[in-house]
Formats: C-alpha cells, structure tokens, sequence
C-alpha cells in the first residue's frame, strides 16, 4: 500500500493511494492502529510521508561508492545522525546555505526504512518485522563542512536545514519483500547522475535495524537512512558537480515513485 501525507485544510492528514488513482483517507496512528476508510479524499500538497522521530543514517553502505571515493569497505555500519530540522517536503527547495557558507553541496539518492514498532537487540531474522515501510530520501551533504570544516565528523556537512527531503509516499513493507532488489538513481536537471541498485549495499536492510536495536531502544518513528550508490557530485571527475540555484533533483527508487526538489540558495 501507498501511503501519502498531505496537507488539508483542517491539518496534515494520511491517505492511501488506490490502484485507480484515487485516494482514501486513513483514520488511528500510523504507528499504532491505523485503517483505510471509504472516505474519498483529493489530496492537497504533498508533505514528507512521516514526521520522524530521529534520523539515523548510514555511510559508505555501497560498495561501489567507497570505490568511487577511495574509502576502505567499513567492517561495521558507519552511524551518524540527521536533526530533525533537516527533514523537507517533496517539492519544497533544498537550501545552500549561505550564512554558514557552503560551495559544496551534493546529492545522495538513498532508501529510507521507516521504523513502525519499536525495538531493542531485534534479531535479524525477525528485523523487517519492525519496518513500518520505505519512502525515497535524499541524504544532501555540505562536502567541505563535512570533511575539511566540520571537525573531524560528518554531522555539520549533514545537519543544515532542508537537508532531508523525504517522500513521495510511504509503501508499506508487504509491497516491498525484500528492499534489497531495488534500482536506485538520481536525475540531476534531467541527467540520470546516480543508477545502481539497492543490492550493492555492504549491509542489508535487517543487518542495519540489527546493528543499530543493539543495546539500544529503536523508537516508532525512526527513519533510517541506508547509504548512497556511486555517483555522487563529489566524485565527478574532473571538476567536482555541486547543487547550484536553479537546479532541480529527483531521487526516483522502484516500486515507491520519485522525490523531486529545487534547490535555492538560503535566504540572507
């Protein structure tokens, strides 16, 4: 199922997508007892299909982007966070940002898991069982803030406003079996930048739930952000492609849609 999170006049509000196009309002808590009503409904702005609450992210996931950026293949997954201020609405404009200045910026096509019951030290083998269902983000990373700027760690690179999009829809986990069988790419003003698939990952989707539940309570609403393929604007060869005023990105990934952004600089 597709779930969508719009605006209406009264709120934000749920709705799920029906074969013919049409869509049906959802009554109770997604991350609780939820229900698809008769309720025809006409979908207004389209938000980011969850409010999360954190997000986790996952570096050097694919074996081909740590080729692309001469990184060694990590042994474990490589945690680091997002604020929740970063989270952005389909359409609305990712922002360079301008008053702590980056020239840098870049894309990262990822699959987001969105954690729909909480957890700790969950098992592999029971860990999709956790999945609330998957959504298209685009983990926007400021370079130099976040390898020469940021003190020796990648959250200041990661942690601008806007930086987050996420969406189109949210497709719930028995549409999607296995999330390790996905094509994955980034169109950058109409240029396919990034085209792989999400089995390059070095850890699978219940490796990573595993790995990050360890000792640790995974909470409802968690997004998890599980890496970027190759491609990226910072390895282009051989003048770096950063995301400029003007552009326009989408990251498109199978069986959930495409998630499309223009990109402006802050406002001063």
């Amino acid at each position: 199922m597709k779930i969508i999170r719009h605006l209406t006049p009264s709120g934000p509000a749920y709705a799920a997508l029906q074969p013919d196009g049409s869509a049906r309002a959802i009554a109770g808590d997604l991350f609780g007892d939820y229900r698809v009503t008769a309720q025809a409904v006409t979908p207004g702005k389209l938000l980011a299909p969850v409010v999360p609450t954190q997000i986790l992210c996952i570096g050097l996931n694919y074996r081909q982007h740590a080729v692309e950026t001469g990184a060694r293949v990590p042994e474990r997954p490589v945690l680091f966070v997002k604020g929740l201020n970063t989270l952005q609405h389909p359409g609305d404009p990712i922002l360079i940002p301008q008053h702590l200045r980056s020239d840098e910026v870049d894309y990262e096509c990822e699959l987001a898991v969105v954690i729909g019951k909480s957890g700790k030290n969950i098992p592999h083998a029971r860990a999709l069982d956790h999945v609330l269902g998957y959504t298209c983000a685009n983990d926007v990373s400021a370079r130099d803030h976040q390898i020469r700027l940021g003190g020796g760690q990648w959250c200041r690179g990661k942690f601008f406003d806007t930086f987050a999009p996420l969406g189109p829809c949210l497709v719930t986990r028995d549409d999607i079996p296995n999330p390790n069988t996905l094509k994955i790419a980034t169109i950058l003003n109409g240029q396919r930048v990034q085209d792989w698939t999400t089995s390059d990952m070095i850890f699978d989707v219940p490796t990573i739930i595993e790995y990050l539940s360890g000792s640790t309570t995974l909470l409802a609403g968690t997004v998890i952000l599980t890496g970027t393929p190759q491609g990226v604007g910072m390895a282009v060869k051989p003048v770096p492609r950063w995301l400029r005023p003007g552009d326009s990105v989408s990251i498109e990934i199978e069986q959930i849609g495409t998630l499309t952004n223009p990109v402006a600089n802050e406002p001063v």
